[in-house]
């Protein structure tokens, strides 16, 4: 898949709020014909991967790429920061399509929510006590008790973020799976969570709820108080993110996976 219109197109800057981040935007939109982001046919994001994701959900469906210069600290998401050769280095860049996790969730005050997930849904108990949920896959129960802090469901973009602290496996970019991953899991105590097909819909119902009640996120939308929430990924929509060739995602992955 080529991204034609970063050849020769506008070039956005958009910055998170940290000093080093404004100070490359600034510089950057000095070096570069710099148009506004609803103008634009590519979207460079300075800062980090935080940053990066709120981006990457700003411009969902949007049709425009993504290109991260890491002006934060991980930078997973991000390429090298440089100010030389910008548009050269677009034109070469690699694309990913991401599809993102949709997640409904109904919570304890009757309110139905819906929010999307590049990285991952999770959920986490509210209080002291431990969460208690049961999950279905397709509708069928396959875990009638999980007992611990909560669990999430990671996409493979999300695979090497709060997943991977999680003890959760890491997914290349194109696998069709998604991690079902428990958080610190009390019962069933040796449970390590399940890889699934992606296009499933996984059901998590929340048990003893006014006793032990739990919060869902999605990516940074957060649902307090939820019932029942049903995630599945939602192939109608996608996110473009460009690599630098050499430093594509898939490769950041296999690095990961040999890191100790």
């Amino acid at each position: 898949m080529a991204i034609e219109p970063a050849r020769q197109g506008a070039i956005a800057f958009i910055a998170s709020a940290t000093p080093d981040a404004t100070e490359a935007q600034e510089r950057l939109s000095a070096l570069y014909d710099s148009t506004d982001p609803e103008a634009a046919d590519v979207i460079v994001a300075l800062g980090g991967d935080g940053f990066m994701l709120q981006t990457l959900h700003r411009f969902m469906n949007s049709g425009k790429p993504i290109y991260g210069m890491n002006r934060g600290s991980v930078g997973f998401l991000m390429n090298e920061y440089r100010e030389d050769s910008l548009r050269e280095r677009i034109a070469a860049a690699i694309p990913s399509t991401l599809h993102p996790l949709r997640m409904d969730a109904h919570d304890a005050t009757g309110n139905e929510h819906r929010a999307f997930a590049i990285n991952e849904v999770s959920l986490f108990r509210q209080s002291y006590q431990t969460a208690k949920l049961r999950i279905s896959i397709d509708d069928q129960v396959r875990l009638e008790e999980l007992i611990g802090d909560g669990v999430l469901v990671s996409t493979p973009a999300g695979s090497t973020a709060y997943n991977l602290s999680a003890h959760g496996p890491i997914l290349p970019i194109h696998a069709p799976l998604l991690a079902l991953t428990p958080i610190s899991a009390f019962r069933p105590r040796h449970w390590r969570g399940a890889l699934i097909p992606d296009h499933i819909t996984v059901s998590i119902e929340v048990l003893e709820p006014e006793k032990r009640p739990v919060n869902a996120v999605a990516d940074h939308t957060e649902i307090k108080s939820v019932l029942k929430i049903a995630i599945k990924q939602d192939r109608r929509a996608k996110s473009l993110i460009l690599f630098d060739p050499g430093h594509s995602w898939d490769d950041r992955i296999l690095a990961e996976q040999f890191r100790y």
